[in-house]
């Protein structure tokens, strides 16, 4: 019996600075070559979109990730899912007294992998348990971030460029949560501090983005310390102005997907005593230039 194709999904656009929602999409059955092309056009016109109701397998998340490129393993792999060691748990459930996920990852401004050379494309992130309360996720757009940078600071970045390092603010996360564990020489190994444009070009779009965050960015290389410090805290600010960002308030069994490469995000928080357990995936992007 010949599989069932599902009718052409459909882009509805946020009353946002960015995002979409796709209709008509279930991720159980084929995805016909056009509608996975009308996804990746409104990916990069829209920079996050919105998948409703995906009841779907770890598996099945994989499989459709892959579909934009090869994906990355987090360093953390402790909080992989077992049966699928491309996923990563996102989670502040606590079994056992041990942490059955990554459950602090919101504190900072960030984009996904920044801190390797070739930081993430975009992830994916699937709501498996949700709280009654809170858990949403901020999404700032640093396309606009750039258009909108005044005339002074866009002179000051100009061919800069910026350090980032997963050990930025590292301690200071293992501080907030006993449950971070601590590094491995190997891990640390693995996520040397790397260096990228301030002012990114987007590889498929051409559109140009701001690509600092207060969560790896340590530096504006050859600059002194005090400029660098007082230049960057002016970006992460502006980076994201109420008129730059979305509020992504999830429903049972969401799936987003976001441009890494043009978007930072921030998780608003969780109340302690609540649940809340995602699974993400996150394909790998280019060296930015």
């Amino acid at each position: 019996m010949a599989a069932v194709l599902q009718d052409s999904i459909q882009v509805e656009l946020f009353d946002a600075p960015l995002g979409a929602e796709i209709l008509g999409l279930d991720l159980n059955r084929p995805l016909p070559q056009r509608d996975f092309q009308r996804i990746h056009k409104a990916h990069l016109d829209h920079h996050l979109l919105v998948f409703r109701d995906q009841r779907i397998t770890p598996q099945q998340q994989v499989d459709f990730s892959r579909r934009f490129g090869p994906l990355q393993i987090h360093v953390l792999r402790n909080f992989q899912l077992p049966s699928n060691p491309e996923v990563l748990i996102i989670s502040n459930i606590i079994e056992d007294g041990k942490p059955i996920g990554l459950g602090d990852a919101g504190h900072f401004w960030h984009s996904d992998l920044s801190y390797v050379e070739k930081p993430s494309l975009g992830s994916m992130l699937h709501a498996q348990e949700l709280p009654a309360q809170g858990g949403d996720t901020l999404f700032a757009n640093m396309h606009l971030a750039w258009d909108t940078l005044p005339a002074a600071l866009r002179s000051a970045v100009q061919g800069a460029r910026a350090e980032h390092s997963y050990l930025t603010q590292y301690e200071e996360l293992r501080r907030r949560s006993p449950f971070r564990p601590a590094l491995t020489q190997a891990q640390i190994d693995e996520v040397r501090p790397v260096v990228h444009p301030v002012v990114r070009t987007h590889p498929e779009t051409g559109r140009k983005a701001l690509f600092v965050s207060e969560h790896f960015t340590t530096r504006i290389v050859g600059m002194p310390e005090d400029e660098s410090r007082a230049l960057l805290a002016e970006l992460f600010e502006h980076s994201v102005l109420p008129e730059h960002v979305y509020r992504h308030r999830w429903a049972p069994h969401d799936m987003v997907f976001w441009d890494n490469r043009s978007l930072m995000h921030l998780a608003a928080g969780t109340p302690e005593h609540l649940r809340r357990k995602l699974y993400r995936t996150t394909i790998e992007g280019d060296v930015p230039f």
